[in-house]
């Protein structure tokens, strides 16, 4: 691939900004117009799935292409050694400008500061949405207005003082939607006057499944911290099941408020590759770190191998190759994310990297061997505030099974107390919402030996190892 022909990279990343909640995707509780343009003008992944739901670890994956036994960020609690291989340090390499601008979460200082980019300017861990600190190569400083909007000035500021001769991998992370939900002034009211629909399974009672769905402390109606999380109580003389109907509106609406906030910034980038004529010569992505759950199960947060929380958006624009309106049910992982865009630099992929290109589905062409499986680990155990279980699975086309090991086997920010293990298995065909648990139902017995026996052949094949005896 020539210089001139060599893809900018614009990488927009969102922190917790489920897939349900992106009209692109069906989303029955809002509109995401900016997003969405992404998706009418390239192509829409319908099944990207993180393999370990959680922040730090899902970005260091992304970055090293690698599991996160092997890249050493397991848990929220793990720094980023940054002294190891990225596909930025690699495009950097090449020739290209490198640049991350907003959310890093990966730590800070010496070896966990961000390597591989010309310029970086992050928040310090999860940041703050209302007159943040940035820091930029090294050096605080805090900026006066609202942290989605900054972020995309930043990006744009540094588009502006970019080598116009050389292509460039601009990485645009955004803090938004995290916990607490802080929407900007302007989109304060917005969904006021609405009520917001409810997910089917708010009311979800986990009456076939494992105990750690049980023990998770994220409910709605239970584990929110009223003033910090809603700013506010319900009324009193609620029935307990109209608190909760009271948590989860008041809950959604300011998730969304901060959504909003991104759509409009998305639109602005886009715009500006369209006014500087570079849309055409851009990969845009639009993705989040991982899912989450939006009042489903009657949960936020994250963390398990649930739908929900499993599903990265992945929209991605490239005129180029990607036909308009495109839709794909290949399988892609967030490991596959370096590893596409090194190929279309046309830098050398390494070894080590454990994603694969999805170039050529990009151009419609899903290949014969493509993976119909992944392999999913939550590392952490008992954490202080969400108390999930450790676990790791396989998801296929139609079949999910989960083996919560239970244990913390010294993971950063988990509690060293063991739980009797246990299994799940989910026909996604018959049950899309994942209620029923039909590991034990002998008509299954087939299908869960075949999907242990994959299990550890992609556990293997990632250089994992299982906790004890798949049988």
């Amino acid at each position: 691939m020539s210089e001139k022909r060599r893809p900018n990279v614009l990488f927009i990343m969102s922190d917790d900004h489920a897939a349900h909640a992106m009209s692109c995707y069906g989303s029955r509780i809002n509109e995401t117009p900016n997003i969405d343009r992404i998706a009418k003008e390239g192509m829409r992944f319908d099944n990207c799935f993180c393999t370990n739901s959680i922040c730090s670890p899902s970005r260091a994956a992304i970055l090293t292409g690698k599991y996160n036994h092997l890249n050493g960020v397991k848990s929220i609690d793990d720094s980023f050694d940054g002294s190891q291989q990225t596909f930025a340090k690699i495009l950097q390499a090449e020739g290209y400008q490198t640049a991350i601008v907003g959310k890093w979460h990966l730590g800070h200082g010496g070896p966990a500061d961000p390597t591989g980019f010309d310029y970086w300017t992050v928040v310090p861990g999860q940041g703050e949405y209302h007159d943040p600190i940035f820091i930029e190569m090294g050096e605080r400083r805090r900026y006066a207005g609202y942290v989605t909007d900054l972020t995309a000035d930043l990006c744009i500021d540094w588009l502006e003082k970019r080598d116009r001769e050389r292509p460039f991998l601009l990485m645009c992370h955004h803090k938004a939607p995290h916990r607490p939900w802080e929407p900007p002034e302007k989109y304060a009211k917005l969904y006021e006057d609405i009520e917001i629909p409810e997910p089917p399974t708010l009311d979800d009672d986990y009456a076939t499944r494992a105990q750690a769905a049980v023990e998770a402390t994220m409910r709605i109606d239970r584990d929110f911290v009223d003033e910090v999380d809603l700013k506010g109580s319900p009324p009193p003389g609620l029935t307990s099941a109209e608190a909760k109907r009271w948590r989860y509106q008041r809950y959604i609406k300011d998730y969304l408020r901060c959504v909003a906030s991104i759509d409009e910034n998305v639109g602005r980038m886009l715009d500006y590759l369209d006014a500087e004529g570079l849309t055409d010569d851009t990969i845009v992505v639009y993705t989040s770190d991982q899912g989450f759950f939006l009042g489903d199960h009657g949960w936020y947060d994250k963390r398990f191998m649930y739908e929900e929380s499993l599903r990265m958006p992945f929209v991605v624009r490239y005129p180029r190759v990607i036909a308009p309106g495109v839709a794909t049910e290949a399988m892609a992982l967030n490991v596959d994310v370096p590893v596409t865009f090194l190929d279309f630099a046309g830098a050398a992929i390494p070894d080590d990297m454990q994603g694969r290109s999805l170039r050529p589905i990009f151009g419609g062409a899903t290949p014969a061997d493509w993976r119909t499986s992944m392999y999913y680990r939550y590392w952490m155990h008992l954490d202080e505030h969400h108390n999930v279980y450790s676990h790791y699975g396989i998801r296929t086309h139609r079949y999910k099974l989960i083996y919560y090991y239970a244990e913390a086997l010294g993971t950063s920010g988990s509690i060293e107390e063991r739980r009797p293990p246990e299994w799940e298995l989910f026909d996604l065909e018959k049950d899309p919402y994942e209620l029923n648990n039909v590991y034990a139902d002998p008509a299954y017995a087939h299908r869960v030996a075949s999907l242990k026996s994959e299990l550890r052949s992609l556990q293997l094949a990632v250089l994992d190892e299982p906790v004890d005896e798949i049988g």
